[in-house]
């Protein structure tokens, strides 16, 4: 738990390091540089393998608070919300042999993982609660992925400052047995705030990495023309860390 914390501490200093800096081709070349590092000193300690500490259902918070957007604030997302995501589909795509487009039923049907986990969000705060979902490996491995495919990109339906929400990870996150698209909290379907019908858990990185409000998974080679390049949205807009694993 100590590792944890230091790591997650490390991670949080470095994706809210100076804009100014960010802003210089320099500052760039630096948050590189500083990205790697991170990356390969985190799965150093802690291996590819490495599980997120889980805890017991006497250690849920009372109360999970939801942060970034806490809702997509459109007409077709209000009227999914009333008929309770009937329509909602997940779509699977990019370089993968099979592309698919999933209902909530169908995801329902899957082989689930429940894990209670805590979410650290670079803010500072954090909160314990039980997630529940099919890993994201299953959808991968029945989409299958092209030999070319090396980052899995996660679409969103809400927007931040007019741009829709983004976030991408490496295969080895993908394929974590903790990585799961939850439909789930603490036994109930999402609440709207925590990014209902369905969201990302991946729970060896912080929590701007869990992408809300899942509208489309797509394997791609290269992030580069993904938004601004950097893999994700707030690495676009704020200079954070692309990899967030603490």
């Amino acid at each position: 738990m100590k590792r944890r914390s230091v790591i997650a501490g490390l991670g949080a200093l470095l994706a809210t390091g100076c804009s100014k800096v960010a802003d210089s081709s320099a500052g760039q070349a630096l948050f590189k540089a500083s990205n790697e590092w991170h990356r390969k000193a985190q799965r150093a300690l802690t291996g590819r393998k490495a599980m997120a500490p889980e805890f017991s259902r006497a250690q849920i918070s009372p109360y999970f608070r939801g942060n970034g957007s806490l809702t997509v604030g459109t007409p077709a997302y209000a009227a999914a919300l009333e008929d309770g995501f009937a329509d909602w589909r997940l779509k699977v795509t990019g370089l993968v042999e099979h592309p698919l487009s999933l209902s909530l039923d169908n995801i329902h049907r899957l082989p689930q993982r429940t894990q209670i986990t805590r979410h650290d969000c670079v803010e500072g705060w954090s909160a314990i609660g039980e997630w529940t979902g099919p890993q994201l490996s299953l959808l991968l491995e029945a989409a299958k992925l092209k030999p070319e495919a090396r980052f899995i990109v996660f679409h969103c339906a809400d927007r931040l400052r007019g741009q829709p929400y983004y976030e991408s990870i490496d295969l080895d996150d993908a394929f974590h047995p903790q990585t799961i698209v939850a439909h789930s909290l603490n036994g109930a379907p999402l609440p709207e705030r925590n990014g209902a019908p369905l969201r990302m858990r991946i729970e060896r990185q912080l929590g701007y990495k869990h992408a809300k409000y899942l509208t489309m998974i797509e394997a791609v080679a290269s992030l580069d023309q993904i938004g601004g390049g950097q893999g994700g949205y707030w690495e676009d807009v704020a200079g954070y860390q692309w990899y967030a694993g603490i």
